[in-house]
């Protein structure tokens, strides 16, 4: 039997490990399109990438709804989620309702802390693998996926009661899931992939949001500036690195593990950045500017509300977090009222 995959939200990052999962024998790749729909139904994907040439990449199903992939009856072994996480508009989860049977496991591919928690809690029997990518990817048009560099994927099975408890009979499932999807990525080319356990792949999280908490809001504060000139600027650098040192040493108080040596350095991803000469902006600062919601909660409101849980303070974090979420009900009250 073929292992059958279903991608929810097929956007850049979405399309673009579909696309590669679906180079791997007997596995079928399908996708769940919204506003790109017409043009994937019709043609596929484009895919171009300087490290795996030009290709296009025809889903084995193409869904305009969630409706239409329930109607079709395939028993999904992994169900790949890549929306943008924003559980202050919607629970992204109640798509998934009859698409998840006991074998399914769920990938969750998306930024922030506390992601998991609306899939665990509506599918408490499923395995849930985390998992948190570095890709530089773009939809230029619909259907049109531009590659540019970086293919990082690091993914392990949600587990929270072992940062407080013991293992339970059913770890051993979502551990070998997430191992069996690792070996699909790289069997798909994807060669910077690998399958972290539940307290590695936790810190990957905050490492992450370590980066994305300090360089996503401060873009926006400063007028929605790039990260180079950001990290070019010495107050600005010295105010990141001071978000981003606070953030890293808060972590593994909470998760009871320290942070592993390989991690990258406030310091060394300053340095990095300063090398970065694209002009590439932070999601947060391409939101603003678009008039979309931003990923505050998952990005800058869940990692504060942990902490806090466990008796820890962020005030780099919380200052940034308040001013923004501020500036976003503002912003969506003056929509509100240029409707009227």
């Amino acid at each position: 039997m073929p292992t059958e995959i279903l991608i929810v939200g097929a956007g850049a990052i979405g399309a673009f490990y579909a696309s590669r999962l679906a180079q791997v024998a007997d596995t079928n790749v399908s996708v769940i399109c919204r506003s790109n729909y017409k043009a994937v139904k019709a043609s596929g994907f484009t895919v171009t990438s300087p490290q795996y040439g030009d290709y296009t990449f025809i889903p084995s199903h193409t869904f305009a709804n969630p409706d239409e992939a329930r109607r079709s009856g395939i028993q999904w072994d992994y169900v790949v989620v890549s929306t943008k996480a924003l559980p202050d508009v919607s629970d992204d989860s109640e798509i998934l309702e009859g698409l998840v049977h006991d074998q399914t496991a769920i990938v969750l591919i998306q930024n922030g802390l506390g992601v998991e928690a609306p899939y665990t809690g509506r599918f408490p029997k499923a395995a849930i693998c985390s998992a948190v990518t570095i890709a530089s990817c773009a939809q230029t048009s619909h259907g049109q996926i531009k590659h540019n560099r970086w293919t990082r994927i690091n993914s392990g099975p949600y587990l929270p009661h072992l940062d407080v408890g013991k293992t339970q009979s059913s770890d051993a499932r979502a551990i070998e899931q997430n191992e069996r999807f690792i070996r699909l990525l790289k069997e798909g080319g994807i060669k910077d992939a690998d399958a972290y356990d539940h307290a590695k792949l936790q810190l990957v999280r905050w490492h992450k949001i370590a980066i994305n908490a300090s360089m996503n809001p401060s873009s926006v504060l400063a007028g929605c500036i790039p990260n180079n000139a950001m990290s070019n600027d010495p107050e600005l650098a010295r105010h990141l690195k001071g978000v981003m040192e606070e953030v890293l040493s808060v972590a593994p108080k909470i998760l009871g593990t320290p942070l592993p040596k390989e991690f990258a350095s406030p310091d060394a991803i300053l340095r990095s950045t300063q090398r970065n000469t694209s002009g590439s902006k932070p999601s947060m600062a391409l939101d603003w500017e678009q008039g979309k919601t931003m990923e505050l909660e998952v990005i800058l409101g869940n990692p504060i509300r942990i902490a806090r849980e466990r008796g820890f303070e962020m005030p780099r974090m919380q200052t940034l977090y308040a001013l923004l979420r501020m500036a976003q009900e503002s912003r969506e009250k003056a929509k509100s009222k240029s409707k009227i």
